[in-house]
């Protein structure tokens, strides 16, 4: 068994990420004595998981409530939403009980969402089963659901009570999931610790095995960028968007792909996209900008998109949560580890830097 992590976060409120292997005990640790009820969200095809799991919190006393949805971006959606609602109410949760989130990122923001917005807010734990749930949706605050219009439109920041990140829960993640938390990954080394993207340069083999030190480590220091930025701007006024590095083409694209592309595939695009941006702009050199491609494509991430038009794109991005009165503003670098904001670039080097990906 690895050394456990507790990592401290700060919101709202305090909360601790804890980190390590064979964690499954710490889920009723962290709701604690006073919670009585749980309602337990997970996907359909975790049954067996989630079955463990509410076994467990039976023994310790809690009356659980299993609430499967659907797979993926389907379970993000007010339909979910409203039957979580009534089960809610039907079995009479009052504000000392929690929801429980197993599995991967479009759970933990639908679990949040429900927790944040039934009572005006009770507790929810997360227990994240992707490495794109370890390092980012978990942890922060932020929950949200899908509209038509766009991903993440509705939502609510709200704060975990804890979240137990059991990398256990990895060693028969499909490699495709793997390579989507690893956008997240190397998005953190370009923004704020550039050590990350030399940990996976240096021995890629190491860093995607789930059991190697590099691996704890890599996952450690990317927690550890979120949790800092998250102190600092809990509700995105400034500093946290630069977490959203590579997201605004990104979110574009899941969107054009009725989210049948993988997260963490639409945001290295996209990535690649501001890193072109940044170059065009004159603000990075051509060496950093390839060096977006070649570290993404050494994880076995996308760097070109072939799919959409670029009108399309254009459109949906003009939706992004960053822009202000229409005019759109992206994450770029000014170097290495310093992000910055670039607003209402011309449509023209829009295109220009969009074709640099388009081939």
């Amino acid at each position: 068994m690895t050394d456990i992590k507790r990592i401290r976060a700060t919101g709202l409120s305090s909360y601790e990420v804890v980190l390590g292997r064979g964690l499954l005990y710490e889920v009723d640790k962290a709701l604690g004595s006073l919670v009585r009820k749980v309602l337990l969200v997970y996907p359909e095809t975790m049954e067996a998981s989630a079955a463990v799991l509410a076994d467990t919190l039976k023994e310790a006393g809690k009356l659980v409530w299993q609430f499967p949805v659907a797979n993926g971006e389907d379970a993000k959606t007010d339909r979910w939403l409203s039957v979580a609602w009534s089960s809610l109410g039907q079995a009479e949760f009052s504000r000392s009980d929690a929801v429980v989130s197993l599995g991967g990122g479009t759970v933990s923001d639908l679990a949040g969402f429900i927790a944040a917005t039934w009572l005006r807010g009770i507790s929810v734990v997360h227990v994240p089963t992707t490495l794109l749930g370890i390092v980012d949706a978990s942890i922060g605050g932020k929950t949200g659901i899908n509209t038509q219009e766009g991903k993440n439109l509705a939502g609510a920041f709200h704060d975990p009570k804890a979240v137990i990140a059991d990398l256990d829960t990895l060693e028969t993640l499909p490699r495709v999931e793997l390579g989507s938390g690893f956008a997240e990954i190397i998005k953190c080394g370009f923004i704020s610790d550039p050590k990350i993207l030399d940990l996976i340069e240096a021995d890629v083999t190491s860093a995607l095995d789930t059991k190697s030190d590099t691996f704890m480590e890599l996952v450690e220091r990317t927690i550890a960028v979120k949790v800092d930025v998250v102190s600092k701007d809990f509700k995105e006024s400034s500093l946290r968007e630069i977490l959203n590095y590579g997201h605004t083409l990104g979110h574009a694209i899941e969107q054009a792909e009725h989210f049948k592309i993988k997260h963490g595939q639409a945001v290295s695009i996209g990535m690649c996209f501001v890193a072109e941006l940044a170059r065009l702009s004159g603000k990075i050199s051509d060496e950093l900008a390839d060096r977006h491609r070649s570290i993404l494509k050494l994880v076995g991430l996308p760097t070109t998109y072939e799919g959409a038009k670029w009108n399309s794109l254009y459109t949906a991005m003009k939706l992004d949560k960053k822009s202000r009165g229409g005019i759109l503003r992206f994450v770029v670098l000014e170097d290495l580890a310093k992000p910055s904001i670039l607003e209402a670039p011309t449509q023209e080097l829009l295109y220009q830097a969009f074709q640099e990906i388009a081939s």
